[in-house]
């Protein structure tokens, strides 16, 4: 039996893996993230034509798999719209498993990270049901509880597809959080299937994600332009209302940290949640120069690293409960240095 250990705050979330180092959601980005003192890590959620769900950014999978390169799928390229957006690739649903357990995974981000495309076409895309395996060696290994944060990606959507996602994930995370719930973190940019899955009786924690603009696809799909929004969500009435169904709010960097009169600087949003009673989380901790405030920027190459260490270490000390980051070492490291 895994030994349960209490977590350092704030928790360390390896993206996707690590998916600094790794094409993400790769068996070699999980593993290697635990490895680098991550305490949970994150899959996005996807299904296939039969229900299986997969672990990929979007339901897309141009630009993270191999599939152009076969011409057996060539037939399958279409365009769909996927909350509001039109896309033209190939899709999950319109895959069986076993198909999509042919292709290999590729580096998203290439430009930025050249060093991880030695990686593309070494390995399979994985299911969920794989993850959690390899979650549950990690922690036999390491000694301590090691757990997932899953975000549910376009619920909405896949349910007018007959795919439910709250059916399917609960399906395959019940176990996995019945022993431990602390080890089991489900989140959504829809509150409506973190709704369903606390209805369901699923174990584990609900995290809302919130963008740092736009509408929930749900709201949209049920009210159009009268949507409430993702700011609207973030006031002190709206973090009340999501107080009473969600246990915590996931937020985009940009809504935390800022550049004022050409200092880094954070606001108060995170203190707002706390005092709403919800646990407080921020998406993404990056190094590179691409994704820092401009103070925080050295040289002109976007890939290159910047002062990293400050933005890491401003955000934590806003007393954030948790971060995902895409290099987890670096998070552990920044978090270690407080």
């Amino acid at each position: 039996m895994t030994r349960v250990t209490h977590q350092p705050a704030p928790v360390i979330i390896g993206h996707r893996g690590a998916s600094g180092y790794r094409p993400e959601h790769t068996r070699s980005a999980y593993e290697l993230a635990f490895a680098l003192g991550a305490d949970l890590v994150e899959p996005d959620l996807v299904a296939t034509r039969d229900g299986v769900l997969v672990l990929r950014h979007e339901n897309e999978i141009s630009g993270t798999t191999d599939v152009a390169a076969h011409p057996e799928f060539a037939d399958r390229r279409t365009t769909k719209r996927i909350d509001g957006a039109s896309l033209t690739g190939w899709f999950t649903e319109d895959f069986t498993w076993a198909e999509l357990s042919t292709l290999r995974a590729v580096e998203r981000l290439p430009k930025l990270r050249q060093a991880s495309t030695a990686f593309d076409g070494r390995e399979p895309i994985l299911r969920l049901s794989d993850l959690l395996e390899i979650v549950d060696a990690a922690s036999e290994k390491q000694g301590r509880a090691l757990g997932v944060v899953a975000e549910i990606k376009h619920a909405t959507y896949f349910d007018e597809l007959g795919l439910p996602l709250d059916e399917l994930a609960d399906r395959d995370l019940r176990a996995f959080g019945a022993g431990d719930p602390g080890r089991l973190f489900v989140e959504s940019f829809e509150q409506t299937v973190l709704e369903s899955l606390r209805e369901r009786g699923m174990p584990g924690r609900r995290v809302y994600l919130v963008e740092a603009s736009g509408s929930p696809a749900d709201l949209r799909a049920r009210f159009g332009r009268k949507a409430l929004s993702y700011s609207a969500h973030l006031t002190d009435a709206g973090l009340a209302r999501l107080a009473a169904s969600v246990d915590g709010v996931s937020i985009a960097k940009s809504l935390l940290v800022r550049t004022v009169d050409g200092v880094v600087t954070t606001t108060d949003l995170v203190t707002r949640i706390h005092e709403a009673g919800l646990a407080a989380y921020l998406w993404t901790l990056r190094p590179e120069n691409s994704f820092l405030e401009p103070p925080l920027r050295r040289g002109r190459a976007l890939a290159a690293h910047g002062d990293w260490m400050t933005e890491f270490q401003l955000v934590m000390r806003t007393g954030i409960d948790g971060v995902f980051a895409d290099h987890p070492d670096l998070a552990v490291a920044a978090r270690d240095a407080l």
